[in-house]
């Protein structure tokens, strides 16, 4: 089988393709041969050592996938051979990921793609869609996303245009909340209003705070924050009493000052979060009502969903980790099959 793969940090040129001797599943694994892989912003911070050193001799990068299950090991009931998979965290204490032919995981991360959904969409949910569920999910009123979940509920998404914004606003909007979205030019807030954004703020032109005050009186429910260290301060005044900041990136910088006073004085919870670390019940939760906002037509992909895809061959993987960290507006793919 084909890969992608590197045994050393370093920019782009460190990836090389090779040939690997195809992998088995053991008890309780899978095996899937990718049709689609998805690159997200920690493929390449892994890749440059931004996460610590390699674990492994090899890493073939790659958290997010779409395919066909090939094989299954004992124990597995829920996939089946030739059932069509999204996978989620693929790369997550393992050595190879999805920028590989075919690829061995743990049968929890391993998710029956609706029949509905094309393995561009299949390849694209993962981390972003993963994230965006545990925002939406960390305020104190609800733990599940679904029609009405969140009815009642003004929602800010910081970042509109970007893969997990999208993410959110189409699982917010699905979800019955009131949503705005904060983007920085007329391009991303045309995509922030194809995703479903009802209300779309550019906060390089307008006054941020004036304009949610007269969608939300009262303040958003909740924040999907993805620069804290440039918008706590925003946060902070827009959201409501015992409402809830949800950050899941450190855009902007790696530091936040925490206005104190008006922290407790509206019984904030500041909520971060990383997609590697929620651990089993929250992981399983969010692919369920991931799966399900796909089955119901509720998550969508491309220009049209606010998320123009941008297609490479695998043997252009370094050409693709180069363009997300360029910061490519919409979902680079890997074309494997």
């Amino acid at each position: 089988m084909r890969a992608v793969v590197y045994s050393e940090t370093g920019p782009s040129s460190v990836l090389r393709l090779v040939e690997r001797p195809e992998p088995r599943p053991g008890p309780g694994e899978v095996l899937v041969r990718i049709v689609r892989a998805g690159v997200n912003p920690t493929d390449w911070k892994f890749r440059v050592g931004g996460m610590g050193p390699l674990a492994h001799d090899e890493v073939a990068p790659g958290q997010d996938g779409a395919g066909v299950v090939e094989e299954v090991g004992a124990g597995v009931t829920h996939v089946a051979a030739g059932d069509r998979v999204w996978l989620v965290l693929a790369q997550h204490g393992r050595a190879h990921g999805t920028a590989s032919e075919l690829t061995v995981q743990p049968a929890e991360l391993v998710v029956r793609l609706p029949d509905e959904a094309s393995y561009d969409l299949g390849a694209s949910l993962g981390v972003p869609a993963v994230t965006a569920h545990r925002a939406l999910t960390a305020g104190e009123s609800t733990g599940r996303l679904g029609p009405g979940a969140l009815a009642g509920q003004a929602v800010l998404v910081a970042g509109g245009a970007g893969a997990v914004g999208n993410a959110a606003i189409q699982l917010a909007v699905w979800s019955g909340a009131t949503v705005v979205t904060t983007v920085s030019s007329p391009e991303k807030a045309a995509l922030a209003r194809a995703a479903g954004a009802p209300h779309v703020v550019d906060y390089r032109t307008e006054d941020v705070a004036a304009r949610i005050a007269e969608i939300a009186p009262e303040g958003v429910d909740l924040v999907v924050e993805v620069a804290p260290a440039d918008n706590l301060g925003l946060d902070l005044e827009v959201v409501r009493n015992r409402g809830t900041i949800a950050f899941y990136a450190n855009n902007g910088g790696d530091e936040a000052t925490l206005p104190v006073r008006p922290s407790f004085a509206k019984n904030v919870r500041i909520q971060g979060l990383l997609l590697y670390t929620l651990g089993a019940d929250l992981l399983a939760a969010a692919t369920e009502d991931v799966s399900a906002a796909v089955a119901a037509g509720a998550l969508r992909v491309g220009e049209e969903a606010g998320l123009p895809l941008h297609h490479y061959d695998l043997a252009e993987t370094a050409a693709a980790h180069d363009a997300v960290e360029s910061g490519a507006v919409g979902k680079v793919l890997i074309d494997l099959g």
